[in-house]
């Protein structure tokens, strides 16, 4: 991984001024593992990012690139070293959805202008799906250019193997690869003709200036349109209530009936399969940062991802018979150790 020195001599090269503070933000490591970081000379700020996988350094500058070139709103790319794993991008400041709603809520009651900041990210994400992904060079994607059959095996393996077996949740192993192979085949039958962002979430949108902005898209690669709006809706920790999940669904379909003929009824046949293994997947990275890394910020998560399941199990069920599956969800729903983690409310997965 590049160095901080390396990120400074980016920031003179760019600005003509070395920087006068370089700060670590949110702890300096994201969730993906990069180092995140703010230059400041003066007026003159910008983000330094340090990773060293170059595959998904590439997949960012490009997708942000072409992303900028449809007028998406997403960070400038100031300049970059590819050799050395550094970048410098555009300062979008630091209010995310994320924040703005935890800071604008009292329980189930969110404040008109979250309302409308949840609005605006679910009016824009269509643009990122069909008019952005129709000419998009998928062939930078990372580590697949597809959400396929082993993209997902890879998202449930690592739900089981870092949360339910860390988690000490009792399943039998060969009734739940077969329920896999069911969920897996179902999901395929979704159009996968689409960008997917991959990680559409409250902490991945930022606010300024009346507007939203969009980070973090380098996982992004070809895929079905229902998995990116179950991952904003059904995002634990933002805990959005049901009413305003059911809402934005409708917005969103709003405005994505303007780009496609889209299918409401076949949109909604996948939609909640995609909704389960979504918060699978992010289940997988609460248990690998949290259980596995021992970080125990990220299983703050955890209890509300709970909450989420089994308002699905309720209300929502499972689209195909999956009883291994269901019933590992059950265990995991009694589990006194999953449901009781305490840790303090601060930025997790």
């Amino acid at each position: 991984m590049g160095s901080i020195d390396e990120l400074g001599a980016l920031f003179k090269r760019r600005f003509d001024t070395p920087p006068e503070r370089v700060d670590a933000v949110a702890g300096g490591l994201g969730a993906s593992g990069r180092g995140i970081f703010r230059l400041t000379a003066g007026p003159v700020s910008a983000i330094g990012i340090r990773h060293d996988v170059r595959q998904e350094n590439v997949a960012f500058l490009e997708f942000s690139r072409h992303f900028r070139e449809r007028n998406l709103p997403v960070p400038e790319i100031y300049a970059e070293d590819l050799d050395r794993g550094v970048y410098l991008e555009e300062d979008l400041g630091d209010t995310t959805l994320y924040e703005f709603l935890e800071a604008n809520r009292n329980g189930d009651l969110v404040a008109d202008a979250v309302i409308d900041a949840y609005l605006l990210a679910v009016a824009v994400l269509p643009r990122f799906q069909v008019e952005a992904g129709r000419d998009l060079d998928y062939s930078v994607c990372h580590p697949r250019d597809s959400f396929d059959g082993q993209s997902i095996a890879w998202d449930l393996s690592y739900f089981k193997y870092y949360f339910l077996k860390l988690a000490n949740v009792a399943f039998d192993e060969q009734g739940l690869e077969d329920d896999f192979g069911r969920l897996t085949a179902f999901l395929l039958e979704a159009d996968r003709g689409y960008f997917l962002y991959r990680d559409f979430q409250s902490r991945n949108i930022m606010l300024r200036d009346g507007g939203v902005f969009f980070i973090d898209y380098q996982g992004g690669r070809r895929g079905a349109l229902q998995y990116d709006i179950a991952s904003l809706l059904f995002d634990a920790k933002a805990d959005l209530p049901h009413a305003l999940r059911r809402r934005l669904l409708e917005a969103y379909l709003d405005h994505l009936s303007r780009l496609i003929d889209l299918d409401r009824g076949a949109f909604m046949r996948y939609y909640d399969a995609y909704v389960y293994i979504r918060i699978m997947q992010a289940m997988g990275a609460y248990g690998f940062r949290g259980f596995f890394e021992r970080r125990p910020l990220f299983l703050a998560s955890v209890p509300y991802a709970l909450k989420n399941l089994e308002w699905l199990l309720r209300n929502a069920p499972l689209p195909l018979e999956l009883p291994t599956l269901e019933r590992a969800f059950r265990e995991m729903l009694v589990s006194d150790p999953l449901r009781n983690i305490a840790v303090p409310r601060a930025d997790s997965a």
